[in-house]
């Protein structure tokens, strides 16, 4: 469908709001990127897909989807064999956990789905190996000591060594003969070295090597000569960490080589669920129902989903069955322009395999096209005035619909002579009529409702007005004309 009609809808607005539930960032770009379609296998599969995932919310609660990083490049690591780092790995070991959570979740439900069973069936589950990450990999930083005995033995040797260098340290800094040169009463460390501060004026009374100087350059930063060879030694243990940190990494990551199908599958259906999920969710939220697919449009109680369901007023509206082409008339501010856009993002909603907000055995027609011609689109660089911009959406509707596309015209004929309008008005509802093409259009000609009323195919419509409070009630009556 053209992208420029379902931005008038406001269908993006509807996407945005699917995206808020979804905590995947593949979720997320499929919900931005929903487009209706009109393949009715697939539209029903959506649709089934959704209703599906309210029956496992509404048995077993929330599908157990948490915040899953983007993976794609770590996968393609993978698939290269390319070795991971320790966050790389905890966001696979995340990944595996989230897919078993999913496996017993629908485990749990006891129940026999015909749409989201294969799904759940190709995800991937390793226990061991997820356990054998979040045993080794304690935080994206940390690895646990036990990860293997030469990593344990290497940090229980640091820690006597940074033990002796301290004690060895402390006496220095609390003995009478030293305090007096020191700056400060510390350990710390400059250069993956233990060193203490000392009084630039008393660097030559201690003797050692000058690691780094102070700022102001009072102070200056020794490492005793005492200290020396347990600080190489200290150096050579972390390096020895660190190779057996990266051999344990190198030892993980080739665990997952082979699996790397695995994973991609894995990590593109965990993405399906949250998407699915979030649908079945937002439709929850907002008490949509399941769409019928038919032949005809029969709304009934149909609302505006972007408007707050407890103000907006429902309409009841059906096209396709004997009526073709429905004409609405009412005030300004009625509710005229609402009820078009209502029908139509209804329809691409249900074409995009979202439930509606209607009453339960409402059905949508599946359309090749919805057009809206609908509000002012003059452009004042274009320098084209209200009716020609209308003309100028008019001449693209007319060379691009058929028999199968739905057309929601607002005000149709306005912006120029009152007599002319009305005859135009009239010859292009004839000509989408003359394809049975389903065509909702707005008026205040009196012509076009005289023009519905003595024609099969035609219906008039008006939004109802109180007469007593001089207010509309945005209520949609068919089959009344406005008398104005």
């Amino acid at each position: 469908m053209l992208k420029k009609y379902l931005d008038k809808l406001e269908f993006n607005e509807i996407c945005n709001r699917v995206s808020l539930y979804c905590k995947t960032i593949l979720g997320k770009d499929m919900a931005l990127n929903l487009e209706p379609i009109n393949d009715k296998e697939k539209i029903e599969k959506y649709i089934n897909e959704c209703s599906e995932a309210m029956l496992l919310i509404h048995k077993v609660g929330s599908f157990p989807i948490g915040d899953i990083q983007d993976l794609t490049l770590i996968i393609k690591k993978l698939e290269s064999s390319i070795f991971l780092n320790s966050k790389a790995l905890l966001d696979i070991a995340i990944l595996l956990r989230t897919s078993r959570e999913l496996i017993n979740f629908y485990k749990d439900s006891e129940l026999e789905l015909n749409f989201l069973n294969s799904y759940f069936d190709g995800l991937y589950s390793n226990v061991d190996l997820e356990k054998k990450i979040f045993s080794i990999i304690i935080s994206e930083d940390n690895i646990a000591d036990n990860a293997s005995s030469k990593l344990s033995s290497f940090r229980r040797n640091k820690k006597n060594i940074e033990s002796q260098i301290k004690d060895k340290l402390n006496q220095i800094l609390h003995s009478s003969s030293y305090s007096k040169y020191l700056m400060d009463n510390i350990i710390t460390i400059r250069n993956n070295r233990y060193v203490i501060p000392v009084k630039d004026e008393y660097k030559s009374q201690i003797k050692g090597f000058i690691h780094d100087t102070s700022s102001s350059g009072s102070t200056v930063y020794i490492e005793p000569i005492s200290v020396f060879d347990m600080n190489n030694t200290l150096n050579n243990l972390s390096l020895d960490e660190a190779k057996e940190i990266e051999r344990i990494l190198e030892e993980l990551s080739t665990m997952l080589f082979p699996i790397s199908d695995n994973l991609r599958q894995t990590y593109n259906l965990i993405g399906l669920f949250d998407f699915i999920s979030s649908k079945a969710k937002f439709s929850i939220d907002n008490d949509y129902s399941k769409p019928e697919i038919s032949n005809f449009i029969d709304l009934k109680s149909a609302r505006h989903p972007l408007i707050d369901k407890d103000k907006v007023v429902p309409i009841d509206i059906s096209l396709g069955k004997d009526i073709y082409t429905l004409v609405i008339t009412g005030p300004n501010t009625g509710g005229k322009t609402v009820t078009l856009k209502t029908v139509g993002l209804l329809c691409l909603m249900a074409q995009s395999g979202l439930f509606i907000p209607a009453r339960e055995g409402s059905s949508i027609k599946i359309f090749d096209n919805i057009f809206a011609d609908i509000g002012d689109e003059q452009s004042i660089e274009e320098s084209l005035s209200t009716f020609s911009s209308h003309i100028t959406n008019i001449v693209q509707i007319l060379n691009t619909f058929t028999d199968n596309s739905l057309i929601l015209l607002d005000e149709l004929g306005s912006g120029t002579d009152p007599l002319e309008g009305a005859n135009l008005a009239i010859s292009l509802l004839e000509t989408f009529f003359s394809k049975k093409s389903f065509t909702i259009a707005t008026t205040h000609y009196r012509e076009i409702k005289n023009y519905a009323i003595t024609h099969d195919g035609f219906e008039n419509a008006s939004c109802e007005f109180d007469v007593k409070n001089l207010k509309p009630t945005y209520k949609l009556l068919i089959g009344i004309p406005r008398k104005k």
